[in-house]
């Protein structure tokens, strides 16, 4: 599922939630496939999918999911070691 902004005069840079498995899901961001494994990524976990498949990226290395109030910089998925401090769900 594609998601933009609609903003007028927004930029939009398409995102799609490519696929989503039990241990995690994987984003196409234009040619670039990226995996957001739920160990690393807890706060998607135990969430409908459809507040999964609804993701914008109002930049390039912004991504933003309005029904979770998530946002992640591209990079922190590209680069977790870069980025150490992760979310702690109790569950």
């Amino acid at each position: 599922m594609k998601m933009t902004s609609t903003a007028p005069g927004a930029s939009t840079f398409p995102v799609e939630v490519s696929n989503i498995s039990q241990h995690g899901f994987w984003l196409l961001l234009a040619d670039e496939e990226l995996f957001l494994p739920f160990s690393e990524f807890p706060w998607f976990r135990d969430v409908a999918v459809s507040k999964i498949l609804h993701v914008e990226r109002p930049s390039s290395n912004h991504l933003y999911w309005p029904d979770l109030d998530v946002d992640l910089a591209v990079e922190s998925i590209r680069h977790p070691e870069q980025f150490p401090l992760v979310s702690r769900v109790t569950v």
